[in-house]
């Protein structure tokens, strides 16, 4: 596999350090259980890390702290970025050539792989078949984490894809200085972010977040993270699948269930959302 042409197109390569701090903290929070039930060495691939290893190294620094034996594997397709990024390998880090077919040595199938900023540059009719590829090469746990953030990383949205389909939508945000959650929505996954409109799950469920956060202003008084943390309690009590709770809505981080905001309508349900989550959604 690793002799093939890689899958996929350059990407710009923007990164800087902690820009994705956000998604590697969900990684090693609540998705930790994903490293430390397997009994051989957990693989991670940080898929397209762009012009700088930074993102790779800072994923394998936080995920050996849960699991201390974990291999981050950074691909790009760009041979001067995989060269340049070698004099950082170490072990349980590595570099290497490649795109959406994920090359990995022997017969080695990752538990994560993070894909930040990629798809972001390529068509919405692009984006099933390269969730497919990735999907292919999961381990039967495995997850693929397809996101985008701005470039501090104070915004941030990923989608959480298994080898069955999408299965969640996060949202993250700098608490301090929010003005509306619905902020978030130029930074949405490519699967999302030209489905935002009138009659669309995703444009519901941002209104939705809208409005709690406007009903939780007498809450601001306490401070950002308590109005926040109002808000999303209001959109569960409204039937909207939050897979998470208080202790990620501190931080900033609100996961619900993709059935409530996948693209299309569904006019047998409020805004187009399921009333509670359905069985095994929970990312």
């Amino acid at each position: 596999m690793a002799s093939k042409r890689p899958v996929g197109t350059i990407t710009r390569g923007t990164t800087n350090p902690n820009r994705l701090r956000r998604v590697d903290r969900w990684l090693a929070g609540p998705q930790a259980k994903r490293l430390r039930r397997h009994r051989h060495t957990p693989v991670v691939v940080d898929l397209g890390y762009g012009a700088s290893p930074v993102t790779a190294v800072e994923l394998h620094e936080r995920l050996r702290r849960v699991r201390p034996d974990v291999h981050v594997v950074g691909i790009e397709i760009d041979p001067a970025r995989v060269a340049a990024a070698r004099d950082l390998e170490r072990p349980g880090l590595s570099f290497r050539r490649g795109g959406f077919e994920v090359p990995l040595e022997g017969r080695q199938r990752p538990v994560v792989v993070r894909a930040f900023n990629v798809l972001r540059q390529y068509d919405e009719a692009e984006v099933p078949g390269a969730w497919a590829q990735v999907q292919e090469r999961l381990s039967d746990d495995g997850l693929l984490v397809d996101g985008t953030c701005d470039e501090l990383g104070r915004r941030s949205t990923w989608v959480a894809v298994d080898r069955s389909g999408p299965r969640s939508l996060t949202l993250s945000w700098r608490l301090r200085g929010l003005t509306a959650p619905s902020e978030i929505a130029e930074r949405l996954p490519k699967a999302l972010i030209h489905r935002n409109v009138e009659g669309e799950r995703v444009h519901g469920y941002l209104a939705a977040l809208d409005r709690a956060w406007s009903y939780a202003a007498h809450h601001g008084s306490f401070g950002a993270r308590q109005r926040f943390l109002a808000a999303a309690t209001a959109l569960r009590e409204e039937g909207w699948p939050l897979l998470d709770g208080p202790s990620r809505w501190r931080l900033g981080e609100l996961t619900v269930a993709w059935d409530a905001v996948a693209p299309g309508t569904d006019p047998a349900q409020p805004g187009g959302l399921a009333t509670r989550a359905p069985e095994g959604q929970r990312a």
